[in-house]
Parts: structure tokens; C-alpha cells; sequence
């Protein structure tokens, strides 16, 4: 990977930070995400649905109290970006299945977006009914199709464009942090951006340094911007146009859990290897790259079309989704002594201010008639109650 950096950067001129990942994390022949299993003890990182079932259980109740509040609607796409190792999605189904008499007359179906061919087909290992053969067509949009544990249709695809139309609720969790970012640095001479070069006292080395002048890449910084260094994602804000465009034609909503800020931070551009961190432009191609969300950047990119809520701290929308109570039934019910240690531990890891608490944030978008005052028909019709808050950014009603 180095190498072909090298050779790029010499044919070239320096690269952005933003091709640099981009090349590094996709890169067909040697990108990591193609390549490495990078989840779990022995990958670079873990995740929340492989820390605790409890997780992707809450999100569940999410998914199906937003379903409730916005009228039941008979047909119900589960759409997962970047889904891992399909554990997140797999902890979500064994609650629609354990709900079924609530579901049962809705037609669900799971789409999943994932570039990386080695993570889709553990994916389909965790998912699959295994006695109902996969179809695989690699040169198609739905590149793989199949049916859940649980009897519900199941296809994958590179692209959210490419997934159906329709009533559909959206899941993101840790996808936005590695998308790739163009880094700027405010100057005398107004905003530059930091692009890559190779470091001219060591040929094997890379560094960082300035564009001598503008780069067109200038134009998605906001116009009110106070910082002195920032971080803009292109790729983010299509994706958040393209589901704020869905969700204000077909109803249903977006869930994104990321680390992340509200607009505050500056350089976040951080690699890890082993749990470790690591330097970015050391070893390109072993680590994985990451970069915080700026949800205020997210939030702009909506462009009015659908409200958002948050961020909220993962330890707030957690306890607003009745985790405690979840962990007391998970709890009451095992006699396993190793089971109620990982069970306290995986909440820890979750709900700890200084682990897993407060870096991760939760952010939605709802369609404006989701929320009260939310559209002029609403209040046109009086007779109509005003709608139920939305769980997880409120407390959840336990009824």
C-alpha cells in the first residue's frame, strides 16, 4: 500500500487526506476493509453489538416503537450501512421475532450496504438460514440475496442508492466515522487544505503539509465557520441528502450512532491497530482510519427536508431505552455466574463515562410531521393527539 501511494504521489502531486483514506481503507487490491477481519479481540477494534446483546436488543425497541408511533405501516425495510459482522442486525431480528404478534402483519425485509466481500459473507454466516442457498450475482446491484433465520428476505448492496425506495428505517452505526475527510487548516492567506506528500528527508516516509493555495474542496466549508481547523466529509453529507430525501417522500427514519461532536472539535483523524492507537501515515493498509462525526455538519446537509434529534451521549439514549431495566431481567434470569459477569461488564463497557458513554453519540432523522409542531396539517386538524415522543432522545413509556 505504501508503494502504490509512493508511485501515486510521484505521478501525481501530494493527495488529500481524504484519498489517502480512501485508497488505504477501500482500495480494491490491498485496502483494509477488503481484506481484514477487523472486528472483534484479535482485529483493530470492537464494536458495541459485539460488546452486548443488550445493544442492538434496545435498538430493536427502538425500531419497532418509531414503527408504532408512525402508524404501523404494513411493509417495513430494515436497511443496515456498514453492518460488521451482522451481529447488530442479528440481535434486532431476535427481537422483531420475539415481538412477532406485534409485527405480524407487516412485510419486513433487510437490505444491507456493505462494500467489503469478506465482511458480507460473515455477515451472511451470522444471518443466513443456512438450508436456503445464497444467490450471488456479482456483477448486479443486489449483489447477494437470501433468507433470514427467521424467514425474512435478505439482500446486500454496495451502494444506498441502489436499495429500494420505500418505508424504511435507516441504521449507521459506526459507518460515518470512516468515511474520508478533507482536512483544513485557517492560514493569513484564509482556509488551506493538508494533503499528503512524500517526506523529502525520508524517501520511505510520508507527512503532512499545506496546499499552497485554494482546492475546490474549500466550498464545503460552512460560511460561518469559527474554527481554525476542520474536517468536512462530502460522502457523509450525500448519504444524509439521499436518506433525508427518503425519509421525507416514504416516511420511516435514520438512526446514527458514532463517535462524534456538534461541531466543537478539530482534529480527530486518528488510525488504530490491536486496540491501540496508531499513527496514521505509518504502515497504510493495517490499520483502520477514523475520523469524529461532526453531526452539525450532518444536521446542515439535511437541508430542512427531515428534522434531526441529538447528539445525545449513548449513556443518555441508553438509559432513556430502559437499559437498566434490561439488565435486571437479563440478570434475574441467569444462573451462570461467567454469564452475569459479561453481561455487567458489556454495561460497563457501554454505559461508562469513560469508556463507551459518553465518545459515542446518537442522532436521528424523522420526518417533520414525526414531531409535534412539525407540520402546518397537524395543526390544521386539531382532533389529531400530538404525536409520541421520540424514544431513546426521551424516556421510553413503558406500558
Amino acid at each position: 500500500m505504501l508503494r502504490h501511494l509512493m508511485y501515486k504521489i510521484k505521478s501525481t502531486g501530494p493527495i488529500t487526506v481524504a484519498e489517502y483514506m480512501r485508497e488505504v481503507l477501500t482500495n480494491p487490491a490491498k485496502g483494509y476493509y477488503v481484506h481484514h477481519d477487523m472486528l472483534g479481540e484479535k482485529g483493530d477494534f470492537i464494536t458495541s453489538p459485539e460488546i452486548s446483546q443488550i445493544f442492538g436488543e434496545l435498538l430493536g425497541i427502538w425500531l419497532i416503537s418509531e414503527w408504532m408511533a408512525t402508524g404501523k405501516s404494513s411493509t417495513f425495510q430494515l436497511v443496515e450501512l456498514g453492518p460488521g459482522r451482522g451481529t447488530l442486525t442479528g440481535d434486532i431480528l431476535r427481537v422483531f421475532s420475539q415481538l412477532g404478534s406485534v409485527l405480524k402483519n407487516s412485510d419486513i425485509s433487510v437490505h444491507l450496504v456493505e462494500v467489503s466481500q469478506k465482511l458480507s459473507e460473515i455477515q451472511a454466516v451470522t444471518l443466513i438460514e443456512e438450508n436456503v442457498p445464497l444467490e450471488r450475482n456479482a456483477g448486479s446491484l443486489v449483489y447477494m440475496k437470501g433468507v433470514t433465520k427467521s424467514g425474512l428476505p435478505i439482500s446486500w448492496y454496495r451502494d444506498i442508492q441502489d436499495v429500494p425506495k420505500g418505508y424504511s428505517f435507516y441504521l449507521a452505526h459506526e459507518f460515518f466515522d470512516v468515511l474520508p475527510v478533507h482536512k483544513f487548516q485557517k492560514t493569513p492567506q484564509g482556509w488551506r487544505e493538508v494533503f499528503i506528500d512524500i517526506d523529502p528527508q525520508a524517501s520511505d516516509k510520508l507527512r503532512f503539509v499545506l496546499a499552497p493555495c485554494a482546492t475546490p474542496a474549500e466550498a464545503f466549508i460552512w460560511s460561518g465557520e469559527t474554527r481554525d481547523h476542520v474536517e468536512v466529509c462530502p460522502d457523509a453529507g450525500v448519504i444524509i441528502q439521499e436518506l433525508s430525501q427518503r425519509i421525507a417522500r416514504a416516511g420511516g427514519a435514520a438512526l446514527i450512532a458514532d463517535y462524534g461532536h456538534d461541531g466543537t472539535k478539530t482534529d480527530t483523524f486518528r488510525g488504530f491497530c490491536g486496540h491501540k492507537l496508531h499513527d496514521v501515515l505509518i504502515a497504510p493498509g493495517t490499520a483502520d482510519l477514523t475520523a469524529d462525526v461532526d453531526f452539525s455538519y450532518l444536521r446542515r446537509m439535511t437541508q430542512g427536508k427531515v428534522a434531526s434529534l441529538g447528539p445525545i451521549t449513548q449513556q443518555m439514549f441508553l438509559k432513556n431505552m430502559g437499559i437498566d431495566v434490561r439488565l435486571k431481567v437479563l440478570l434475574d434470569n441467569s444462573d451462570e455466574p461467567s454469564t452475569r459477569q459479561q453481561l455487567l461488564q458489556g454495561y460497563d463497557m457501554l454505559m461508562n463515562s469513560k469508556k463507551m458513554g459518553e465518545r459515542f453519540n446518537f442522532f436521528a432523522l424523522v420526518p417533520h410531521q414525526r414531531l409535534p409542531n412539525g407540520s402546518h396539517q397537524m395543526n390544521a386538524r386539531k382532533s389529531n393527539p400530538s404525536p409520541a415522543p421520540v424514544a431513546g432522545f426521551d424516556e421510553l413509556a413503558w406500558r
